[in-house]
């Protein structure tokens, strides 16, 4: 195995039962930053009010710990009576790796699930921090895992995948490229294949990494090519609320969600606990389950970076709050010219 685990976790700590790793138990596991601690905690608040009668455990891999986050956690594990267990990770081995201003250094604790959890358990659910259960999991997790190491959903379409082929140099990608953010992986299969070392030497290539823009997602994509199997897209049914400003003439085009939907994935720069994203109806899914976690006093988060300035002026505009626009613009212009 690439990562040691007496080595990578540098503190562990279990809130609820101490049974916390059980195979007949759930286990779903999020690798996370400082960014998306409240994403996370209604993640698994959503994923607890939609399977109120099965059992979960709930792993959190993450570089950043702090007493408000533990708080909000432990309100949680006592409200719905579940458990959940936190692993500080050591960073410093991916700290050469790649990474943009959109996936940060947190993308690949995936990596340190999938060593830390074999054989000790035969099958886990990677979630991104950023995803709401709306749906019952009871078919996902009778679902027969033995012939492949992962089940997945597609990313967008096959003009998508397309590009993909042609960026990675990879023909068989026309049939399918998929999103990492939900992963369903046979434990024992991965290991048997050795998808992390193959992973990090393919990342620590400087020829190769170059063409990926999506980093471990499109390494994943090519390591796992045909050792796969695709579900139905409301497993991650993938959101971009910034969609809201493309389609804002015609919202009827861009209304993914459905009564099937067991997944919402938001994705993209703008997500659901930002303050610019509360009126639009992608967004109520998230809001009412917020108002349901130990997160539901705490307002929504405002614009830090210059991308999320950005878009926040850009909605506030198109929610015709003129005002709050040009002030966005303004702190987004003025952090620009912090930085250069």
């Amino acid at each position: 195995m690439y990562f040691n685990e007496n080595t990578i976790i540098k503190e562990k700590i279990i809130i609820g039962s101490l049974n916390h790793i059980k195979e007949d138990n759930l286990n779903i596991a999020y690798g996370i930053d400082n960014n998306f601690t409240l994403g996370c905690v209604v993640s698994i608040t959503s994923i607890l009010l939609a399977n109120s009668a099965s059992s979960f455990s709930f792993h959190i891999f993450t570089n950043h710990l702090d007493d408000k986050f533990q708080k909000k956690l432990k309100e949680l594990v006592t409200t719905y009576n579940t458990n959940v267990t936190i692993y500080l990770v050591d960073d410093s081995t991916l700290i050469n790796l790649p990474t943009t201003k959109n996936w940060t250094i947190a993308t690949y604790f995936r990596f340190i699930i999938a060593d830390f959890f074999y054989a000790k358990i035969d099958k886990i659910l990677y979630l991104d921090a950023d995803i709401i259960c709306k749906g019952s999991l009871h078919d996902l997790f009778h679902l027969n895992l033995e012939s492949i190491i992962a089940y997945v959903v597609a990313e967008k379409d096959s003009i998508w995948w397309t590009k993909c082929a042609q960026r990675l140099n990879q023909n068989k990608l026309v049939s399918g490229y998929f999103n990492a953010g939900f992963l369903f992986i046979n434990l024992n299969n991965w290991q048997e294949y050795n998808i992390n070392d193959k992973a990090l030497l393919l990342l620590n290539d400087t020829e190769i990494s170059k063409k990926l823009t999506h980093l471990d997602q499109d390494v994943l994509n090519l390591l796992l090519l045909e050792k796969v199997s695709y579900l139905d897209r409301k497993y991650n049914q993938q959101v971009n609320i910034n969609y809201e400003l493309k389609y804002h003439l015609n919202a009827a085009q861009y209304n993914p969600i459905t009564e099937d939907t067991i997944f919402i994935h938001y994705i993209g720069p703008t997500k659901p606990w930002h303050k610019w994203a509360k009126n639009y109806n992608c967004s109520s899914y998230f809001l009412n389950v917020k108002a349901h976690s130990p997160w539901d006093k705490e307002p929504l988060l405002s614009a830090s970076s210059s991308t999320q300035m950005r878009y926040c002026a850009k909605h506030e505009f198109h929610q015709k709050k003129i005002i709050a626009g040009i002030i966005c613009y303004l702190k987004y212009y003025f952090k620009k010219l912090k930085i250069h």
